[in-house]
C-alpha cells in the first residue's frame, strides 16, 4: 500500500510543499487540507493554532482516514504549536523551518533577511534558529498578511495586483545589502516570480519546500505495489472558496478539550 501523506496550511500555500513532496514520492497517496476559515494563522494565537491542530488530529481520528505522516505546511503553525500537537498523536509530524541555516551559508554580503507572518516573525522559535545557524551575519526581520491575500488570490485567479505587490514590497522596505531572502511563508513561493521581478534578482530567494520533501522521504518506508498509478488529491477545506480549480470537501474542525492544557 501507498503511504498517505496529509498536507496541512491554512490556506492554499502549503501547496508549494506538497508539490516537492509530490516530486519526491510520486506514488504516494496525498491529502491537503486547508484551515481557511482562520486564514491567516499569521493573525491568530498561539493557543487557537494548537487547538485548530489537535482539532486536525480528532478529525482525521473520526473520518478513519489511516495517514501515516503529516506535514504542517505552514511556518507559523510550525513555530507556535508543533511540540504540543505531537504530544497527542503517533502520527509523524514534519513541520517547516525557514531557510535560514542555507541562507547564512550562501549570503555574500554578508546579510539576509526573513520574510515571514508577523506570528512567525515574533516567535522565540526564530530568535533561537538566527542564535544557531545565523550569528555571525546579519538578519533582518520582515512581516507581511498582505502577501498571503495576494497569494490566495493569484492562486486561485491567475491575476496578480502588481500595484498593491509593489505597494507592499515598497512598505516592507528591504535593506538594500541584502542578497538572501528567507520567504518563511509557504505562500510566499506563489509570488516568488513577481517578488523576484521587483527585485530585478538581485536578491536570491529561498524557502524550505525541497528540504522539507527530503525530510518526509527519509522519514517514510513504504512499498508501493501500484507504482506510476495517479492517486486522486483529497482537498479539505473549513470555509468555502469560490474556484472552479479545485474539487474540495467542506468540513468543520471542532477544537478537543485535551488541546486545553497546552
Amino acid at each position: 500500500m501507498s503511504a498517505h501523506i496529509m498536507v496541512f496550511d491554512s490556506g492554499i500555500g502549503g501547496t508549494t510543499v506538497l508539490e516537492h513532496i509530490k516530486q519526491s514520492i510520486p506514488d504516494a497517496q496525498y491529502s491537503y487540507f486547508m484551515d481557511n476559515a482562520l486564514l491567516p494563522y499569521g493573525a491568530q494565537s498561539q493557543q487557537t493554532i494548537i487547538n485548530r491542530l489537535c482539532g486536525l488530529i480528532q478529525f482525521i481520528k473520526d473520518e478513519s482516514l489511516n495517514v501515516d505522516l503529516i506535514v504542517i505546511a505552514c511556518n507559523t503553525a510550525s513555530t507556535s504549536a508543533l511540540s504540543a500537537v505531537r504530544k497527542i498523536t503517533d502520527i509523524p509530524i514534519v513541520g517547516v523551518v525557514p531557510a535560514v541555516k542555507p541562507a547564512a551559508q550562501i549570503t555574500q554580503s554578508k546579510h539576509i533577511g526573513l520574510l515571514a507572518t508577523p506570528a512567525t516573525v515574533s516567535s522565540s522559535y526564530i530568535d533561537v534558529l538566527i542564535k544557531e545557524h545565523a550569528s555571525s551575519i546579519t538578519t533582518s526581520l520582515y512581516s507581511s498578511v498582505e502577501l498571503v491575500t495576494l497569494a490566495e488570490t493569484f492562486f486561485f485567479t491567475q491575476r496578480l495586483d502588481i500595484e498593491k505587490l509593489h505597494a507592499e514590497l515598497s512598505r516592507l522596505n528591504i535593506n538594500n545589502d541584502i542578497d538572501v531572502l528567507v520567504l518563511g511563508c509557504t505562500h510566499f513561493p506563489i509570488l516568488a516570480k513577481p517578488i523576484s521581478d521587483y527585485f530585478k534578482a538581485r536578491i536570491e530567494l529561498l524557502d524550505s519546500g525541497a528540504a522539507i520533501a527530503k525530510r518526509v522521504s527519509s522519514l517514510l518506508n513504504f512499498s508501493d505495489n501500484q507504482a506510476g498509478i495517479k492517486k486522486p488529491l483529497h482537498y479539505y477545506a473549513t470555509a468555502d472558496i469560490n474556484s472552479d480549480k479545485l474539487a474540495i470537501k467542506l468540513v468543520t474542525l471542532i477544537d478537543p478539550s485535551q488541546c486545553e492544557e497546552y
